[in-house]
């Protein structure tokens, strides 16, 4: 059975550098996240055992989304510095690794993956699972695909399949978009039809099926709610347009590069003890089953010892996640 595994890149790097301490290399080079993602991954290749792996990034220019909606995600914050450093670290250190690296200007990482895993399933006794804390790529579930998510830390993540997310939300995972056309989001700042809130968007969805549904039986609808979906249902449809992941981008899955090769090399191990990774060199074998918090017992880096070593001790009982 061919397994391959995709790693949703900055949504895992982002959530590693919120949850541990401002680590830097003995050159003073911001790598905190960057340990966090190393030690994401080797967990997940020892938990989830991939034939195939490879990690998605998003790029820097707009995607079509905001040409769709120039609005979209306008409130997230700006990447801060140490971050944005870290990212081309990032891809650096995994291009050393062998790792294959999947992204593309004009789309986000999400359809990357999207279209990567429905070419995959193509092919017979083939399965995908997506490691993301983006609860948006629930939408890609099927028999074949499911998603590796965080319960309660990462020792706590679970695979999401189609029960799973039937017990999250109410609805299939062919639904989930309809979901978010209705409800909208927040952290990506589009609209969904205002007055509807997730019970009421499930309630709708199991009655009808699909957003298209609901229009199309609008007039059977009590007037309040009606009324609601009548005033946004321009809103309702650009939210769902900039809610679906992307299945058929432009990009093409070359199979035998994403095909896992052993990481306890040499060149990884030298680049490893050059960012002062030690820690995890042990765990590049495989064989480890430590969770993906920091395990450095002797200390931090001289001169910053005490004060970095304080902050170990409190990301070591924080999740990754």
């Amino acid at each position: 059975m061919l397994r391959l595994v995709l790693i949703d890149g900055h949504a895992i790097l982002y959530r590693a550098y919120h949850a541990l301490p401002p680590l830097t290399t003995s050159k003073g080079v911001p790598s905190g996240a960057v340990y966090g993602f190393i030690s994401i991954l080797l967990k997940t290749i020892n938990d989830l055992k991939p034939t195939n792996l490879a990690v998605a990034f998003d790029r820097r220019e707009p995607t079509f989304r905001k040409k769709l909606f120039a609005d979209y995600q306008v409130q997230r914050p700006k990447m801060e510095e140490n971050l944005v450093s870290q990212v081309d670290l990032m891809h650096s250190l995994i291009k050393t690794m062998g790792i294959a690296v999947y992204e593309l200007a004009g789309f986000e990482a999400d359809d990357v993956i999207g279209t990567l895993a429905e070419q995959v399933v193509k092919g017979e006794k083939s399965e995908v699972i997506v490691v993301t804390g983006d609860r948006d790529l629930l939408q890609l579930v099927t028999e074949r695909i499911r998603i590796y998510m965080p319960v309660k830390g990462i020792s706590e993540a679970k695979l999401f399949g189609k029960n799973e997310v039937v017990e999250k939300y109410g609805v299939l995972p062919s639904q989930v978009v309809d979901y978010k056309a209705l409800i909208g989001d927040q952290s990506d700042n589009y609209p969904g039809v205002a007055g509807i809130g997730p019970k009421t968007a499930e309630n709708l969805i199991k009655k009808y099926g699909s957003l298209e549904g609901i229009y199309k039986n609008i007039d059977f609808i009590e007037p309040k709610l009606k009324e609601k979906l009548t005033r946004d249902k321009e809103k309702a449809y650009l939210s769902y347009k900039l809610a679906e992941i992307v299945k058929n981008a432009p990009v093409n899955l070359d199979l035998a590069s994403t095909k896992l090769i052993s990481l306890d090399r040499p060149d990884v191990r030298a680049v490893f003890e050059e960012l002062g990774f030690r820690s995890l060199i042990t765990r590049l074998s495989g064989k480890s089953n430590k969770p993906a918090s920091v395990q450095n017992k002797s200390g931090l880096r001289r001169g910053e010892e005490k004060k970095a070593a304080e902050k170990q001790k409190k990301a070591e009982q924080t999740s990754l996640f």
